[in-house]
């Protein structure tokens, strides 16, 4: 199971939970939500484009490790049912 590079080793079973639960700071979602706003609008400034960019940039790596987070803990519960 240690070979699989998907894999997120060194977490807790309660440490993958929450990060398999976890999300954006409400102040950095509130902020998306304006700006998505704004975007369905088309009133973005440049550096509000620039902004929203990173904001959704963070959210795709956010949901990356949330799956791996899901996935070590699934691999993990199938190691323990052989």
């Amino acid at each position: 199971m240690t070979g699989d590079p998907e894999l997120l080793v060194g977490l807790s079973n309660g440490e993958l939970d929450a990060l398999a639960e976890s999300g954006l700071a409400p102040s950095a979602q509130g902020r998306l939500d304006e700006l998505l706003a704004l975007n369905s609008e088309n009133r973005l400034s440049p550096v509000e484009q620039a902004e929203l960019d990173l904001l959704l940039d963070r959210i795709d790596q956010l949901t990356i490790l949330k799956t791996r987070a899901r996935y070590t803990i699934h691999q993990k519960a199938a190691a323990t049912r052989t």
